[in-house]
């Protein structure tokens, strides 16, 4: 396979793969500033609570988007090579085309389930830093929302790059938003 298919075909894929990180790095920042409100700024803060949930969430939610990407880009690519066979009059089957389109489905699914993981890797280290007694859990709360708004930070930026926008004023942009859903988290929580 020459070099230059290679290139055409990362090209195909990195839109695609772009939306679909950026997607899953703001759903699962958000889901894990839910549960650093929720767990942290209770009344007991409890560290293996804390831990424990932001794993079990992120693996859930890295499984619920990897499954659920692979599946409708598996049947998008599928859809895609029956109309290929119908106009070339080929069976595509065993082609590379169709081995393509099942390595990309695998790909983006791959980047889905491993995104949150990885935010959730970020957004832990205060607390697993905390257990070994540098600070307290709401100190590690708090760098740890720090954390998240500055992955959202980075993230608005680099759409504000792909865009007509201020990389700068995108980011804060997200920035904000992560501070309402913050905001309103913590309120929810000292209602309660």
């Amino acid at each position: 396979m020459g070099l230059d298919i290679l290139v055409k075909r990362g090209r195909e894929i990195a839109p695609i793969l772009r939306r679909f990180f950026i997607n899953t790095l703001f759903d699962s920042t958000f889901t894990l500033l839910g549960i650093i409100i929720g767990s942290v700024f209770a009344v007991v803060p409890d560290l293996r609570l804390i831990i424990g949930t932001a794993i079990a969430s992120s693996l859930a939610l890295g499984i619920s988007s990897g499954v659920s990407v692979y599946e409708s880009e598996t049947m998008e690519r599928e859809k895609k090579v029956v109309e290929l066979e119908k106009a070339l009059f080929l069976n595509l089957e065993k082609s590379i085309i169709a081995e393509n389109y099942k390595t990309y489905a695998l790909l983006l699914s791959s980047v889905n389930f491993l995104t949150p993981l990885a935010c959730c890797g970020i957004l832990l280290l205060p607390f697993v830093v905390s257990i070994f007694g540098f600070f307290d859990v709401i100190v590690a709360a708090w760098i740890s929302v720090t954390l998240a708004l500055g992955l959202i930070f980075v993230a608005g930026t680099y759409l504000g790059r792909g865009g007509k926008t201020n990389p700068f004023l995108k980011g804060l942009r997200m920035v904000f938003f992560g501070v309402i859903a913050f905001a309103i988290g913590y309120f929810i929580q000292v209602l309660i």
